[in-house]
């Protein structure tokens, strides 16, 4: 029987109320950044903090639970000894071409020939600031690791020479060393071009070890599916969770949640800390980039949650659970 996210050309969300927003919308919002309605001009960025880290207490880690914010989506979750990179992006620009498109503002906090070895690499979606094809290929050089990505996403990944790649579906799961990776549901979609939106899986990620447990959330709109997945996995220790590139909600809405919706999906899914991610690297958007976490902050205190359990970690830095 076919399953309900599945269609004759590809996926698509389950939310009856889900807006997708098309070229004209895309149009539309680019217009007005243009216009200088929603510019932000350089001396408009706040300054941006980055720790030094040189790797070497990560790569002596051999058993603890820790986080690394490298920058944008891309963290480094150490558990079991089993060393993750999620969603990686060392490129200066998340684009199809290395001139042109979003630049970075910030170095990526561990630098890739400081990581530990890598054992996987998991893709939420395909989009290219979160399936950077340069920087998946230096990984496959160096450390030959496994590739998880959603239905769909093989083609690409095999065509630049990856060597072990597994296409998952929603709710389906693999063992790497002991750790269990499960590709839990968002609400977002896919494309690298103007004819392909859709043909491939997006998601998330329960990483499930011998005694703890983490979340990774891609990007997503807030739905019904954070309940869903933190009820099927009694709560997570940790949840890396993205809280940027949401405004103009009108256009923003459905593919990707605001701080107070990143916050109500933390408790949607019993997570004792949130790790944020997914601002402070490439200007995606319209918010300000250092809006992100004091609006996080304030809806910790609104929803009456300890604010000690929001862990914002600066990029380059590691926390140990």
């Amino acid at each position: 029987m076919t399953k309900p996210h599945h269609t004759k050309s590809g996926f698509r969300n389950l939310n009856p109320d889900f807006e997708d927003h098309g070229l004209t919308d895309v149009l539309k919002w680019v217009s007005g950044r243009w216009s200088g309605e929603h510019s932000l001009e350089p001396e408009d960025y706040p300054p941006f903090p980055v720790v030094s880290n040189d790797g070497k207490v990560l790569r002596e880690n051999d058993s603890k639970l820790s986080v690394t914010w490298i920058g944008h989506a891309t963290t480094l979750v150490q558990i079991d000894g089993v060393n993750i990179l999620t969603d990686p992006i060392w490129s200066d620009r998340c684009s199809p071409v290395s001139f042109a498109g979003p630049k970075r503002y910030t170095p990526p906090g561990l630098r890739l020939e400081d990581l530990p070895r890598i054992d996987v690499v998991i893709l939420s979606h395909n989009h290219y600031d979160h399936t950077d094809l340069s920087s998946l290929k230096l990984l496959e050089e160096k450390h030959h690791p496994k590739f998880l990505a959603g239905l769909g996403n093989k083609p690409l990944l095999k065509g630049i020479g990856l060597s072990d790649v597994e296409e998952m579906d929603w709710w389906d799961s693999v063992e790497r060393k002991g750790v269990k990776f499960v590709f839990t549901p968002t609400q977002h979609f896919s494309g690298r071009g103007l004819t392909d939106r859709y043909e491939t899986l997006w998601g998330s990620y329960a990483i499930l070890g011998k005694s703890q447990k983490v979340y990774f959330g891609g990007d997503t709109g807030y739905y019904t599916h954070f309940k869903e997945i933190g009820k099927k996995f009694d709560g997570f220790d940790v949840a890396i969770l993205p809280i940027g590139a949401f405004e103009p909600r009108w256009f923003m809405s459905s593919v990707h949640v605001d701080p107070e919706q990143s916050v109500r999906a933390f408790a949607d899914l019993r997570a004792k800390f949130m790790v944020p991610m997914h601002y402070m690297t490439f200007v995606l958007s319209d918010e300000k980039l250092d809006s992100p976490v004091p609006l996080a902050r304030k809806a910790f205190e609104d929803l009456k949650l300890a604010v000690e359990r929001l862990v914002p970690l600066k990029i380059g830095e590691s926390r140990f659970f």
